[in-house]
């Protein structure tokens, strides 16, 4: 794969774009533990993870057996700082390979970890990175937001499996949505909220703060996963109660569509198109609903709407264009 950009951009990302979040263990046990029947005999790959600090390789390392992993690895980005994995000798980034327990003390020891050196940045375009990538059944991890776009691209061009954290408003990128609309990926359960952050972020700048232990924290409340693995949410209908009226759920000045508020207000009778909050992603079926469009960015036709939609002169913010299947 050709990379579109130079790869310093993913230090810029780290850098200029503050674009460095370390996940919660908590939140990562919240969301895998509803996939836990995908991981056997599978290779899982966190490709953006420092394990300095990734609660991706504590989770995968600590439950490898539980799991029935086939093999662990985890690539960092240029890693110089001396700890358990690194003697800060060298500018080279490293990746590990954990392939379970061999002394029977159930715990990922130093030993037991296959530590290899990269020839490159650890960049997850390179060419060393992309051929783990090949390896892996797997991918999870928190990439950076700033280059989520490219790197759904890569996972989709490789034909891989992913848990991955983006921006929720990440859904309506052009690139992104139309992925979503053919169902090639999905939302996950949880929204992660806050994330460690390294010490350089400025408080006040990055809306961060600092807990009793002094570890910087900073809140993203527009956080959530992204997957394309199989979830029950996925085949549960939504349940609605409302009928549909002309007063109640009036049509867009600009685009042939009814206007529905809240997810739990869909009329259950209305046969045309509706466009609903973006929020609905999280409860979409498949099997329920088909997607149309996103109002506000483009429509299916390829209409233009600029950037808005319209009732009565009204600016309206940006909706999912859907209708229903089964009616």
């Amino acid at each position: 794969m050709k990379s579109k950009s130079s790869n310093k951009n993913l230090q810029t990302a780290k850098t200029s774009k503050k674009d460095e979040f370390y996940t919660q263990l908590a939140d990562i046990e919240k969301e895998v533990s509803h996939y836990k029947e995908h991981f056997k005999d599978k290779v899982v790959l966190c490709n953006c993870d420092d394990p300095r600090v990734s609660n991706f390789f504590t989770y995968f390392s600590y439950n490898f057996e539980a799991l029935g992993l086939k093999k662990l690895i985890t690539t960092c980005y240029k890693n110089q700082d001396m700890d358990l994995f690194s003697q800060n000798d060298k500018e080279q980034a490293i990746y590990l390979e954990y392939e379970g327990d061999k002394n029977g003390d159930k715990v990922p020891n130093p030993e037991e970890i296959g530590i290899k050196h990269l020839k490159g940045d650890g960049d997850f375009r390179s060419k060393e990175c992309i051929e783990l990538l090949k390896q892996a059944d797997i991918v999870v991890t928190n990439p950076p937001f700033s280059l989520f776009r490219e790197y759904v691209e890569q996972l989709i061009e490789y034909d891989k499996k992913f848990i991955i954290i983006g921006n929720y408003n990440a859904i309506t990128y052009k690139d992104i949505f139309k992925l979503i609309k053919d169902n090639l990926i999905w939302l996950g359960y949880m929204h992660p909220e806050n994330f460690i952050v390294p010490n350089n972020y400025e408080q006040r700048e990055y809306r961060s703060w600092r807990d009793e232990n002094g570890t910087n924290w900073r809140s993203l409340g527009n956080a959530c996963w992204f997957t394309n693995l199989d979830i029950t949410k996925r085949h549960d209908d939504l349940i609605l109660h409302k009928k549909y009226t002309p007063n109640e759920y009036p049509t867009y000045d600009n685009y042939e569509a009814i206007n529905v508020d809240k997810t739990s207000d869909i009329p259950k009778d209305y046969t045309g198109a509706m466009g609903v909050p973006i929020t609905f992603l999280d409860k979409y079926n498949p099997e329920q609903f088909e997607i149309l469009g996103n109002l506000g960015s483009y429509a299916p036709d390829g209409y233009s709407l600029s950037s808005a939609i319209f009732i009565n002169g009204q600016k309206i913010f940006k909706r999912i264009l859907i209708k229903h299947k089964k009616l």
